[in-house]
């Protein structure tokens, strides 16, 4: 039996990394075996694409360059590590993934939807998250908390309205597709958080009930 595929979503600063934790300890204390990966990267040559995506440099690549980009360093992801796991019956917890691209260069750039919508059919077929946890939070205390760790990336560094129609287009996708996206309240503590996320993933997967 395949596997689940589960991403996590959101701007800057929501807590993504520390809620995948969350959910990965959530799974292994049920006997769900899991990939824990991200995007853009989790492949050798997708790492690759990532460090040119990310790096702050004098020269920034053109958006359709870095859509281009995103959507091949996905297609080696998928190939080398996505869906073997998910074949093998592995679940998949993926920090990012196409949604993320409808809301960065997509809401944030301004590329049509209509161009990603094609290449995401090209790179993955029929192939969809199962459920996708999108953390909400205001822009600015996002990047608030970023700017806090230093070292910001190409992305992080980007204009605050930037930032605010990526939020928009994420909320969007939410509003669009509740059958496969939870909202979830990225404000307040880590621990507040986590309750929030492990409330409302219990009732989502009939696995952890």
């Amino acid at each position: 039996m395949a596997g689940k595929f589960i991403t996590i979503e959101g701007t800057e600063g929501t807590g993504k990394s520390t809620n995948i934790a969350v959910l990965e300890a959530m799974f292994r204390e049920n006997g769900i075996d899991c990939l824990r990966t991200r995007e853009p990267g989790g492949s050798a040559i997708a790492e690759k694409i990532r460090s040119l995506l990310l790096r702050n440099g004098e020269e920034k690549p053109a958006d359709l360059t870095e859509l281009l980009l995103i959507f091949a360093a996905r297609a080696e992801h998928l190939a080398k590590r996505i869906k073997p796991a998910l074949a093998s019956g592995r679940w998949v917890l993926c920090d990012r993934f196409t949604d993320a691209t409808f809301a960065y260069q997509g809401g944030g750039r301004g590329l049509s939807g209509e161009s990603i919508a094609t290449l995401q059919t090209l790179v993955q077929g029929e192939l969809r998250p199962d459920l996708t946890l999108i953390f909400d939070l205001d822009p600015e205390i996002g990047l608030d908390r970023v700017s806090r760790r230093g070292n910001l990336d190409r992305f992080e560094r980007e204009m605050i309205e930037f930032h605010h129609r990526v939020r928009r287009h994420y909320l969007d996708i939410a509003r669009r597709e509740p059958e496969r996206c939870l909202l979830i309240d990225a404000t307040g503590s880590p621990d507040e958080v986590g309750r929030r996320l492990r409330g409302a993933v219990i009732h989502r997967l009939p696995e952890l009930q």
